[in-house]
C-alpha cells in the first residue's frame, strides 16, 4: 500500500518533537503515528531497571500496535491517540534493528498517511518530507539529527522561551552564525510557531507516490 509517509526528528531531547506530532496528528485526521524508541542491551552503561525499554528488547524488533496497548496517559503514543491519530505502533530497537524495526511497522499501516518520530530511521527509509525540530535558541545538535539532516525538508523552530524581545526566527539565526552546525541548514525553509498553518499545509498538499 502506497501512502503519505512525514518524519518528525529533533536536535535533541525534549525539543518538542512529541508537541508538534501531535498537532500535525489533528490536522490530519485519520493518519497513524509510529514512534521509534531506539535501546541498549546490557551496552549503555545503565541497569534494566533504570533504562526504560532495555526490559523490552529482543532478538528481533519489537513493534506494538493497537489502543489496548500504546494508549498509556502520560506517554508519548497516548498523547498521539488523544491527538487524533487512527492508529499507533511503537517500534522498540537496538541500533541494528532500526532498519527492520521500521519497514515492519510501516507494513502495518493502513492509513492514507504516518507520521513517524524519530531521527534514526530516515537511514533507511525514503519519507515524502522530514520535520526536524529545534528549540529556537539552538542548541546541542546530536549525532543522529545531524545525520537526519540531510534528509530533512524543513525546520520547525519549538519556541518556550514565553515572551521575550528577540524573536525565535532571529534567535535561532544568531545562534546558527556561531555553531558548528549551522551550515547544515543551509537552505531549508524555517517555520515557527506562528507559521505552524504554513506547515500544515504543505503536509497536506503531499500526495502519496505514485508506482508506474
Amino acid at each position: 500500500m502506497e501512502r503519505i509517509t512525514v518524519g518528525i526528528g529533533g536536535f535533541s531531547s525534549e525539543v518538542g518533537k512529541t508537541t508538534l506530532m501531535c498537532e500535525l496528528l489533528r490536522a490530519c485526521p485519520g493518519w497513524e503515528a509510529i514512534k521509534l524508541t531506539r535501546g541498549h542491551y546490557r551496552s549503555c552503561g545503565k541497569s534494566a531497571h533504570t533504562c526504560c525499554v532495555s526490559h523490552l528488547l529482543s532478538d528481533e524488533p519489537v513493534i506494538v500496535s493497537g489502543r489496548k496497548q500504546t494508549d498509556v496517559p502520560g506517554k508519548d503514543t497516548g498523547r498521539y491517540w488523544a491527538a487524533g491519530a487512527s492508529n499507533v505502533h511503537w517500534v522498540i530497537v537496538t541500533d541494528r534493528q532500526v532498519e527492520r524495526g521500521i519497514k515492519l511497522a510501516l507494513e502495518r499501516v493502513q492509513a492514507p498517511g504516518v507520521f513517524i518520530e524519530g531521527n534514526s530511521f530516515l537511514k533507511f527509509v525514503d519519507v515524502d518530507f522530514a520535520v526536524m525540530v529545534a528549540r529556537a535558541g539552538g542548541g546541542k545538535v546530536k549525532p543522529s539529527a545531524r545525520r537526519a539532516l540531510a534528509s530533512t525538508s524543513a525546520l520547525y523552530l519549538f519556541d518556550d522561551a514565553g515572551d521575550v524581545a528577540t524573536p525565535a526566527r532571529e534567535r535561532f539565526q544568531q545562534w546558527r552564525e556561531t555553531s558548528a552546525d549551522g551550515a547544515l541548514m543551509d537552505g531549508l525553509p524555517v517555520y515557527t510557531s506562528a507559521e505552524l498553518p504554513q506547515l500544515i499545509a504543505c503536509v497536506r498538499a503531499l500526495r502519496a507516490p505514485v508506482i508506474a
